[in-house]
């Protein structure tokens, strides 16, 4: 589980935590029934509180993401689809109101964007297809 914090963002930790396990899970980085970093190992890794990393797995213990094992640790939780997609239109919304956000501010039009946002699509869309067909 690789994480990168940014001590400058303005972004509380435990959010970083939270989003960056979340990415990972909804990318399939993190599989079903594996098994995360303890609090203590992944705090001293990250160079923060402990207590940090405790409310970031509490917070995606209650959003289902991960499930407690008393005495084994904390574990990907296995997800129903429907909450797997919401989970990722939700993400991906995020992503993208940021996006138009920045289009607005620029005063590039929705037209444009459009496109923009179809060039880029069929650009990565096509580098997976063809990775996955090597």
């Amino acid at each position: 589980m690789l994480l990168e914090i940014d001590h400058h963002s303005g972004q509380p930790i435990y959010r970083q935590v939270i989003e960056q396990i979340r990415l990972q899970i909804m990318a399939g980085q993190l599989g079903q029934g594996e098994q995360l970093v303890s609090v203590r190992d992944l705090a001293a890794q990250l160079r923060v509180n402990p207590m940090t990393i405790s409310k970031a797995y509490s917070l995606l213990e209650v959003e289902g993401l991960v499930e407690r094992r008393r005495g084994v640790g904390l574990f990907v939780a296995k997800l129903r689809k429907d909450q797997k997609g919401r989970t990722k239109a939700r993400l991906l919304e995020e992503a993208l109101t940021k996006a138009v956000t920045t289009a607005v501010q620029f005063g590039i039009r929705q037209e444009k964007v459009g496109e923009m946002l179809g060039k880029l699509y069929r650009k990565y869309d096509s580098k997976s297809r063809s990775h996955s067909n090597d």
